[in-house]
């Protein structure tokens, strides 16, 4: 687990401290979890997610399926 010094304005920690009773957390630390937690699948792009790259190296080693004529094998014009 890594520690971190924050500094934040009375704003940041009144909001901190509404997220933390909102979700009946114990601590301010489980607050910025689920804040980090939260951010990352809502902003995040899926490909810089650790689990969006295991699932593409799993995929990687899949067998392939040649495809002669691109359009015609997907029925496109």
């Amino acid at each position: 687990m890594v520690q971190s010094l924050i500094n934040m304005n009375e704003r940041e920690d009144r909001v901190l401290n509404m997220v933390k009773a909102k979700f009946g957390l114990k601590n301010k630390s489980e607050a910025v979890a689920l804040i980090t937690r939260t951010y990352e699948e809502s902003f995040l792009e899926p490909e810089l997610r650790p689990e969006f790259i295991e699932k593409m190296k799993k995929r990687a080693k899949e067998p392939a399926v040649k495809v002669d004529d691109f359009k015609k094998h997907f029925n496109l014009k």
